[in-house]
Parts: C-alpha cells; structure tokens; sequence
C-alpha cells in the first residue's frame, strides 16, 4: 500500500471515528432533553440563554394602560400588577409556564417559609382570568439549631404553585402585593407520550 493509499485510508477512519462520536453525543443529548424538559430560550449576543417572556410591573402611582390589558383592573394602592407577555411559538401545546411567587430574604439553615393565598378570577363581561394574591405573610419553619451559621440571600416561595397552558394570545396578569416578587420559566415537551398497554394472556 502505497502512503497516498495509507493517508485516505486513515482519512476515512477519522471521518468514520468522528461521525460515531457525534452521533453518541447526539443520543446522550437526546436522552437528557428526553427527561429534563428544557426551556424554550433564545442566544443573546455573548452566547448566553434568555428567557422568551418579557414582563412589566405596574403599581397605583406608576400605572400605565396597555392596549392589549386595558380589560384587567388597575392595581390598587399597596398592590402591584404583573404582565406577562408570550411570543408566539409554532405548537404551543407542548409548552406550559411555571410561575413563583414570593420574596428574597435572608434566611439561616431553617429556610424559611411563606404563606399566601393565590386566587384566580375573572374580567367580568369579558371571560378573561387573572390571578392574585392579596397578602403574604410568614408562614412555619423548622426549628434547627443553626449555631454562628451565616444567614444567606434567597428567594423564598409561598406553597401555592401556578402552571399554566402556554397561550400567547392574551398576556397573562397578576396581582402582587408591594414587595413581593413574580419568578416565571417556560418548560418544553421534549418527549412524544407512550401509550400503555394490556398485556396479553
């Protein structure tokens, strides 16, 4: 064998080796995304993910009509309302968004907890719903023995938890009282459903 014959054949070897291993890494993606839904995100300009929701925060001295929410109330004094808006996503029957309600504390080992009752109402003559919570307070916690344990900075939610169907046709809204704070993410269908079946006798 001549080296010209050597050289295209170890070509071909490292194109088969390095086709193999894409695929293997291909399959290990796949089985991760498989069971960890992922979040449907855009790369912004130095490679990091975004989150697709964009939100705004009114108040009663700060408050501002929107055209596409003018139907839901202002927020009255004390309380703030929340705006969630979702682009458009080609099958957003796979999608659904996740939303937190709470405060960022200093807690010890304990934790810490809060209690807040999340309700759900609706723009009367119109069918359109919002959520709100009118109060938040401290709720249990453990009882450790922290010792000389440095207290640490950290979002603490109420129990209450909120996911919703992924609609972009009408932004999502919802009344917090002044000093809380509304987390949301976005979770994506990454797996096709199985059905189960009756096994035979």
């Amino acid at each position: 064998m001549n080296s010209s014959t050597l050289n295209a054949a170890k070509k071909a070897l490292t194109i088969t080796f390095s086709a193999g291993s894409i695929l293997a890494v291909s399959l290990l993606s796949f089985n991760a995304s498989a069971t960890s839904p992922a979040h449907p995100t855009d790369l912004n300009q130095s490679g990091h993910m975004q989150n697709i929701i964009t939100s705004q925060a009114f108040s009663s001295s700060n408050y501002q009509v929107q055209d596409a929410t003018k139907m839901f109330p202002a927020p009255e004094t004390g309380m703030v309302q929340h705006i969630l808006t979702l682009p458009k996503l080609d099958d957003e029957s796979n999608y659904m968004v996740e939303i937190q309600i709470g405060q960022t504390q200093m807690v010890d080992c304990n934790g810490g907890s809060l209690s807040g009752d999340l309700q759900q109402h609706s723009v009367q003559g119109w069918g359109y719903n919002y959520y709100q919570v009118d109060s938040i307070t401290q709720g249990p916690t453990t009882m450790m023995a922290c010792f000389k344990q440095a207290k640490k900075e950290a979002f603490v939610p109420i129990r209450a938890e909120l996911k919703i169907k992924y609609d972009s046709r009408l932004d999502k809204v919802l009344y917090l009282p002044e000093g809380s704070e509304l987390r949301y993410r976005v979770w994506a269908v990454e797996s096709q459903f199985s059905t189960s079946k009756l096994l035979s006798e």
